[in-house]
Formats: structure tokens, C-alpha cells, sequence
């Protein structure tokens, strides 16, 4: 079984077991708090024992505290199972005798005391030498004196016996920092699992559990083993998956509870005071004593609470020893009591300081429904938004809509609620909320905005057709009469219809759009989605003019990146529409920006579909190496996902490994690697497989195949032919190698009107190349060499070196083989460069034809990184770029210990001493993510 986090205890176990076994006898005492993992270490070395077969004999015992008073109790049930006459009769006379009469078998004597440990060390070295022996002693602090004795007799002598000795005991009992019970054995102590252990441990021990609801519980249980798991238990399957709230106090472990309840309530007067404290998370003291006084408790009863080692009093502030002590003393007093506290905790604290603390102890005070407190709280939520605390914002204001008499407060806190939760994705929680709160009111307004929310967690579900209708079918009554929810809802609506290749849905974005404040750029742009696909995937054979929705598309993008303006679905937008208008450097700002944004705000519902826009650039561009850092990006933030829908798991996670997938398939596609391409599309759910599966096979060399490919897909309508727009030149180049360039002519002629539009340099060299290839031979040389001039602007290697090649074998074919060698060595050099090995090959075997040797493919320059572990790399890029252990630590959600645990491993690895020398190294992994343009 594993012990999270708890490798370095495990190492000392296991090195007293090795010892042991070799013959070199030892003890060891465990200490820890009740429940913080002492039984499992235990459990670990009985398990390790059973490994090694039926060599080792395990015996064991437990304290408890009712058997405490009662002499041997304990040692009688660690030897009960060798304790038989002739294992007594082998021992000296006055040590059987003291043994059996230690146990009621026979009369004792005073004197016996000695020889009874004499005895037990005698019986275990005899069993010893039949094989080794492991003896474990649970709760030691519970064992009855005599037994304690006996024992620590013996492990003191254990040295030449191939025989180990593990105790455990709690270190959190009334008289903590009194003499160890077992004094001269050595200690190892156990505390708290560090977050990143717990969640693993929960991960294994309660796989279902969503991970905000995992977060919640690690950080609430201090990372306790035993709250962990028992919390967890406690929790309703609902709470579980995070559909249903979570208590504000979760459940402490029924035993746990029994033993600090009652240390609780043995303080008396003090538990008011104690009971303040617990009700005051912030642990600060003037508050605490304040409003215990207000209560009628005294000034020293804290330390009292101190003195039973319940809290520590440090300067200004108050900390309970542990937080089952703290939950303790709150679940242990009445309802009453407990009210009263956090009102006199409010009354106190009431200076402003903290609005937030108080709003919260206003409400936990309230019996009933109360606007004033829910207001309060409302504002809570809003300002904790502010401050990037989430989870804390939905709190808020889920409580209070549960304070708000009137149902449409209520449905517009529970809105709020929903609204955060969906941003930052937790889908099924969202889903929730925004549900109840459609039962609350039928205001058209709250319900449009309840609406966008339900379109969001559609979308997010993978169903964005359905999450088109849902937001038009709320957007449209609102048209022209409340603008306020209907933009960004057509925003959303519009990019769910994209996505579902809906242009009918597309149409009506674009007409609701037209219906509300048309001249403002974002409206324009909506609508001008339509006609774009309306202009280029209307037909095969004709197309409209696209200047006017391809302008509307360009003031709407340069608008964004000069105002930079709050909304987020307005920046996602901006992006979507730089795309279609092929405009590289601005797709390439605005989503390098808004994944810093996305990672930094916990806005994980959204990332994917940036890191997916900048990965997609990224390679376009050449960038091929920052492709693979934004798909290990995707991957890391895959596990910092908030909610979990279903069977499938995390539906942002889901996302975001398909975005990882979508760039491997495509750098695999341009290697050829068939295998991995085609293993990657399967992993992310054959996400926009036409355009990557279309290049491997124009690689591989089968263009009938990819022509077929880009056919079926068109068929699809306007909307998918829109989408494709950008592979036009893999679609023409597969019909002209196919010998049927007349397949590819509506689409080339769409094509070339959208470049014009456009006027990217990229595009519009594309479209000059396919104008080559399907034009009349005299044009063709013309028109390659205007294409090369267009793509030397242009800044995408890949296009570029294709025109280079199809120029050189034109005249190849045109027998000018002087003027064809250096065109191919360019598109060789650059596809060599790119890892496009097929590619490398065609222009291997036409500098060939050309009459030039070319050599074989170059070994590949070693990275070096390649001897990194993914985590190490990952950390090493943004090290190499200067960021700090502390943001590296945000960026990968990683302690910034973890990151210097793997700078620590990495620079050995790398053959650096330090980040200078690190840095030194940059030029051959270029950063990711750290700089905003």
C-alpha cells in the first residue's frame, strides 16, 4: 500500500527491518497525533514482513485505554500466540516462573519484576532464532505501565537479535511534553501530509470525489490521514461529486471528537472562551478575547485551554494544536452557544477590517432569513471575487441566497453563485445552482443570465449545439430591450455554434445580433460570422464578397488588443476572430495574454480553448518546440481542474488533454509517425481530425486519401467548409497530386477571396502557390516566385518551404535543374529543421533527380532537455526564462518546494550549478507563457 507522503518515515522503517534482519536487533517509537498515520506505518512494516515469506514471525499488540489499569494487559497479547507450556518450560526456571506469574498462571513475587523482562527478552530471541521477528506495539501511551516496562527492558537489549521492535504513541494527549513512554528508544515523528500528499491520498482512497471537493477537504484537514478519509466518508454522494454544497463545518471522526470533546469539556468556564476561538478562524487573539468577554469569560481562561494543551497563545494570536480540536470545541457546544458567539465575534470585529470574517459571522449568528446579513455577504462574494478567492466568492453568495427572504434575491445570489462556479469549472455545481435558481423567479432577466450559465455547462459537456439553442432561445426575447445579458450570451452562443459547424445557428447570432446596438464592434463582428461563412462556404463554384464581414471582423480585433478591455468572453472572441482572419501575430498576442490570465484567475473552463488557439498558431508558425511546452502546459493543468460530470471525470481536464493531444497529432502528422498521430486524434475524440490526418497522408505520400478526406468533411456545409478554410492549400496540392485539380476549384476560389480580404502575407502566398499549381504553365513560374516573396512576410516555415519544394520540381519538370537545386536545398534545410521528415525525404529525392548527392538526414541535434522528467522540464523552461520559484509554483500548481525539489534534481542533470547557468542553455528551449504581450 502506499503512504503518501510519507517516504522518508517509510525509509526508516524499512532501514530498523533490514537491520533487523541481518541481525542487528533495534527499537523504534512513532509519535504523532491521533489519526495522523502511525497505525498504518505499522500496518506498512507488518506488510513488509509478509514479503519476505514465511521468514518472519509478526506479532502485535494495541493499548487501550480501559485495559490501562490492568498489569501486563498488554505484553500478554503481544506473546498470547507463542505463549504456550513448552515455550515456557525452554525458559530459565525464575523467568518462567516470573512470566507465568505475571500473566495469573501462577503465584507471583515482587522480585519478579526484573525477570519478567528478562523473560520476554529471553522467550523473543529463542523465537528469533527460528526466524526473524517483528514486533508491533500500537498506542503505546495506552499500554499499562507494567507492559511499557517490560517492553522498553527489552528493546534496550535488542542489539545482536534479529528482532525489531515498533512502537507507536499519540503525542497529543493532556500530558504532552511529559517523558516519552518508552524513554531511550529512538523517535520518529509524524506530522501533517503536505497538500499535494493528501490530495494524492484521497485521490486513491476516495477516487470519485471531485477535485474541488478534494481541495476543500486537504486544506480544512491540515492534512490529517484520518480526517481525510473519514471526512470524505461522511460526505453525501452528491457532496462528493460536487453538486451539492459542502458543509461550512465538515464532520470530524467520531472517535477523534469523543476524545477532544471530552478534554473540551473538562476546561468548565473556559469553554466559552475556546469556543470563540473556534468560531474565529483567524486566530487572532484581541478579537478572541474581545468577544469571549462580551460573553462573560474571563481573561485567563485561554490560557487555561493553553495549559491543557488544547491551543498555543504566540504574541497576537491563538492556534489550536490541531484542527479536530478546534472542530471540537465548535461541534461540541449547542446551536445556541454558538450563535452567540459569532455574534459577539461580529460585534467585535465590526471596524471594517475585514468585511468579509464579519459578514460571515453575522450569517452563522442569524436564525432565520435576513436581508441586511445577506446583503452583506453578497458584497463578501463580490470582493473576495476580486481577490481571486473563488471558491470563496460561491460560498458567499450561495449563503446568501439562503439568508434572502424574497425568492428573486435568492435566484439572483444563487446566479452569482453559479456564475463563479462556471467560470472557474465547476461544471455540475454550477449546473446545480443555476437550476434551483430557475425555480426561484420567472424575471427574464435573472433567468437569461440563469441561461447563459446552463449554455456555458452544455458547452463545456461537449454539446455546444445544444448550448447554441439554449442561450438563443434565452438572448432572442431580450433583444432590443435589455442588451445587458443578451451580448455576452450571443458571444457564447456564437462560439458554441462554431464549434457544432451550425451556420443556421450562425445566421441566428448574426440576426439577434443585428437587433441589439449593431454599431458597436463586438455586435458587428457577430455578425459578421455569418456572412463570412456564408461567403465561403456557400457553394462550391462562386463566392461572395467578403471585404465587408472580413473589415468588421479586423476593427472588431484591433479594438480589443488596443482597449484590452475586461470581459474575458470579449477577449476569447477577439481571439476566435483573429484566427478567422488568419492574422498570426495578433492570434498569438491575445492568447498568450489570456492563458497567463486563464492560469492565474482560475478560469480553467476557458484555458483550454486558448492553449488550443495558441498551440494551433504556435505550429503554424514554426514555433514547434513552444507547441510542445503549451500541450505540456494543457497536461499540468488538466489536474488542477475544479469540477468532475459523470463517469468520464473532469470535463475541463478532458478538454485540456485534448488540446494536448490535438498538438501531438499534428507534430506527429508532420513527422509522418502514422502510429502516434493517429493514437493521439483517438485520445482526444477525433477533435478536427480532417486537416491533421489530410497533411499524413499528403506526407506519406496519398493524396487520393486526403482529397477524400477534405471532401467528406465539406459536405458537412457551409459552416465546416469555413472551418477548413485554412488548409485550402493541403486540399489543393492533394487534388492536383491526385490528378483531379478540378475537385479543388470552389474551394480554391473561396480560398483566394478570403486571402484577399484578409491580406495576410501567409494567405495570400498559399494562394499564390495554388494558383501555380492548378494555372496555365506559362503563369506558374511567376506566380511561385511572387508567392516566395509574399511568404518571406509571412513567418510560417512549413508554407514556405512547400513552395519552395512545388517551384523547385516545376522546374525539375521544366528540365532547369541549375535554378531548381537551390530552391530544393531551401525547402530540405527548412524541413529538416521542422522535423517534417517525409516532407525532407520528397526533397531529398528531387535534389536526386536535380543531378545534387544530398546527404542523408542529419542526426538530430540533442536536446537537452531530453534527460528531464516531464515536471522537471516544465520547471526548468520558466526557470530558464527567469521566473521565480513562487510563480513558477502558480504557473504548474506545484508547491515551490516541489519546484525546488526539481531544480534541485535537474541541474545535476544538466550540467549547471545555478539559474545563471541555467539560463545559459535558454536558446535551446525557448520559454512558454512568460511574457504578455
Amino acid at each position: 500500500m502506499v503512504l503518501y507522503g510519507r517516504e522518508a518515515e517509510h525509509a526508516a522503517v524499512a532501514a530498523l527491518l533490514a537491520r533487523a534482519w541481518a541481525g542487528q536487533g533495534g527499537a523504534l517509537l512513532v509519535r504523532g497525533a491521533a489519526g495522523i498515520g502511525k497505525s498504518e506505518l505499522l500496518a506498512e512494516a507488518a506488510r513488509r514482513a509478509r514479503t519476505a515469506g514465511s521468514r518472519v514471525r509478526v506479532l502485535r499488540t494495541t493499548g487501550t485505554e480501559a485495559e490501562s489499569v490492568l498489569p501486563f494487559a498488554g505484553l500478554h497479547l503481544l506473546l498470547r500466540p507463542v505463549l504456550t507450556e513448552d515455550r515456557l518450560a525452554s525458559l530459565p526456571a525464575p523467568q518462567a516462573n516470573a512470566l507465568r506469574g505475571a500473566f495469573g498462571l501462577a503465584e507471583a513475587a515482587p522480585e519478579d519484576r526484573f525477570r519478567i523482562g528478562l523473560a520476554v527478552l529471553t522467550l523473543l530471541s529463542d523465537l528469533a532464532v527460528e526466524q526473524p521477528l517483528l514486533c508491533l506495539v500500537d498506542d503505546v501511551q495506552w499500554l499499562d505501565p507494567s507492559s511499557a516496562e517490560a517492553l522498553l527492558f527489552t528493546a534496550r537489549r535488542l542489539g545482536d537479535e534479529p528482532v525489531a521492535l515498533l512502537l507507536a504513541a499519540r503525542d497529543d494527549l493532556p500530558d504532552d511534553g511529559q517523558p516519552s513512554p518508552v524513554p531511550g528508544v529512538p523517535e520518529l515523528r509524524l506530522g501533517s501530509l503536505a497538500p499535494e500528499a493528501a490530495a494524492e491520498l484521497l485521490a486513491d482512497r476516495a477516487p470519485d470525489l471531485a477535485d474541488a471537493v478534494r481541495a476543500m477537504v486537504v486544506e480544512r484537514s491540515d492534512g490529517h490521514p484520518l480526517s481525510l478519509v473519514e471526512t470524505v466518508r461522511a460526505l453525501t454522494p452528491e457532496q462528493r461529486a460536487g453538486s451539492a454544497p459542502i458543509p461550512a463545518e465538515l464532520p470530524v471522526p467520531a472517535r477523534l471528537l469523543e476524545s477532544y470533546g471530552a478534554r473540551v469539556r473538562g476546561l468548565g468556564r473556559a469553554r466559552t472562551a475556546l469556543l470563540v476561538a473556534a468560531a474565529e478562524s483567524g486566530g487572532e487573539l484581541r478579537t478572541v478575547r474581545a468577544a469571549a468577554r462580551a460573553l462573560g469569560a474571563e481573561p485567563d481562561d485561554l490560557r487555561a485551554a493553553e495549559r491543557a494543551g488544547l491551543v498555543t497563545l504566540t504574541g497576537a494570536a491563538v492556534a489550536f494544536r490541531h484542527p479536530l480540536i478546534r472542530a471540537a470545541a465548535y461541534q461540541g457546544a449547542d446551536p445556541a452557544e454558538r450563535m452567540a458567539a459569532h455574534r459577539a465575534l461580529a460585534e467585535a470585529d465590526d471596524s471594517g477590517r475585514d468585511p468579509y470574517r464579519t459578514a460571515w459571522h453575522l450569517a452563522a449568528a442569524a436564525s432565520g432569513p435576513d436581508e441586511e446579513v445577506a446583503a452583506r455577504l453578497d458584497r463578501a462574494g463580490e470582493s473576495a471575487w476580486e481577490r481571486g478567492a473563488f471558491a470563496a466568492s460561491a460560498a458567499a453568495h450561495r449563503r446568501a441566497s439562503e439568508l434572502s427572504p424574497l425568492p428573486l434575491d435568492r435566484a439572483r445570489r444563487l446566479l452569482s453563485a453559479a456564475q463563479v462556479s462556471v467560470v472557474t469549472g465547476r461544471i455540475a455545481q454550477a449546473d446545480g445552482l443555476a437550476r434551483q435558481a430557475m425555480e426561484l423567479t420567472e424575471d427574464r432577466t435573472v433567468r437569461a443570465w440563469l441561461g447563459m450559465v446552463r449554455g456555458a455547462v452544455e458547452d463545456a459537456s461537449g454539446n455546444p449545439r445544444t448550448a447554441a439553442y439554449l442561450l438563443l432561445d434565452h438572448a432572442e426575447p431580450l433583444a432590443g430591450r435589455d442588451p445587458g445579458p443578451v451580448v455576452p450570451m450571443l458571444m457564447l452562443a456564437a462560439r458554441s455554434a462554431w464549434a457544432a459547424r451550425d451556420e443556421g445557428l450562425i445566421g441566428r447570432v448574426a440576426e439577434v445580433a443585428g437587433r441589439v446596438r449593431p454599431e458597436q464592434p463586438v455586435t458587428a463582428a457577430l455578425a459578421a460570422l455569418a456572412g463570412l461563412v456564408s461567403g465561403v462556404g456557400t457553394s462550391t463554384d462562386s463566392t461572395h464578397d467578403l471585404t465587408a464581414p472580413m473589415a468588421s471582423l479586423r476593427f472588431f480585433v484591433d479594438d480589443v488588443r488596443g482597449r484590452n478591455p475586461d470581459s474575458h468572453l470579449v477577449r476569447l472572441l477577439a481571439i476566435d476572430c483573429a484566427a478567422l482572419l488568419g492574422d498570426d501575430d495578433a492570434v498569438l498576442g491575445l492568447a498568450t495574454a489570456e492563458a497567463v490570465r486563464c492560469l492565474a484567475r482560475s478560469t480553467v473552463l476557458s484555458l483550454a480553448d486558448v492553449l488550443r488557439a495558441l498551440g494551433d498558431v504556435q505550429w503554424a508558425t514554426g514555433r514547434l518546440r513552444e507547441a510542445a511546452a503549451t500541450a505540456a502546459e494543457a497536461e499540468d493543468a488538466a489536474g488542477s481542474t475544479a469540477d468532475a460530470a459523470g463517469p468520464g471525470g473532469p470535463l475541463p481536464a478532458r478538454r485540456l488533454t485534448a488540446v494536448a493531444d490535438r498538438i501531438t497529432a499534428r507534430a506527429a502528422a508532420l513527422a509522418g509517425d502514422e502510429e502516434k498521430c493517429r493514437a493521439a486524434l483517438e485520445r482526444s475524440a477525433g477533435d478536427d481530425s480532417t486537416a491533421v490526418l489530410a497533411l499524413l497522408d499528403l506526407g506519406l505520400g496519398r493524396p487520393e486519401q486526403a482529397l477524400r478526406r477534405f471532401e467528406d468533411t465539406l459536405r458537412g456545409g457551409p459552416a465546416a467548409a469555413a472551418a477548413l478554410l485554412p488548409f485550402t492549400g493541403d486540399l489543393v496540392e492533394a487534388a492536383v497530386r491526385a490528378g483531379l485539380p478540378g475537385r479543388a476549384t470552389g474551394r480554391q476560389a473561396a480560398f483566394t477571396a478570403w486571402a484577399d480580404a484578409a491580406g495576410q502575407p501567409w494567405a495570400e502566398a498559399v494562394a499564390l502557390r495554388c494558383a501555380a499549381l492548378t494555372g496555365p504553365e506559362e503563369a506558374a513560374e511567376e506566380r511561385y516566385s511572387a508567392a516566395l516573396e509574399r511568404h518571406r512576410e509571412a513567418g510560417r516555415p512549413f508554407e514556405e518551404a512547400r513552395t519552395e519544394l512545388l517551384f523547385g520540381e516545376w522546374l525539375r519538370r521544366a528540365r532547369r535543374r541549375t535554378e531548381a537545386r537551390p530552391r530544393l536545398r531551401n525547402a530540405l534545410e527548412a524541413f529538416e529543421c521542422l522535423g517534417a521528415v517525409p516532407w525532407a525525404e520528397r526533397a531529398r529525392g528531387e535534389l536526386r533527380a536535380v543531378g545534387e548527392t544530398a546527404s542523408a538526414a542529419p542526426a538530430a541535434r540533442p536536446d537537452p532537455l531530453a534527460v528531464l522528467t516531464p515536471q522537471e522540464r516544465q520547471v526548468v523552461r520558466l526557470a530558464a526564462a527567469g521566473t521565480s520559484n513562487r510563480d513558477i509554483a502558480a504557473r504548474l500548481f506545484l508547491s515551490p518546494r516541489t519546484v525546488e525539489y526539481h531544480l534541485y534534481k535537474a541541474y545535476p542533470k544538466l550540467g549547471v550549478g545555478s539559474r545563471r547557468e541555467l539560463a545559459a542553455l535558454a536558446d535551446g528551449f525557448p520559454g512558454r507563457l512568460t511574457e504578455v504581450p
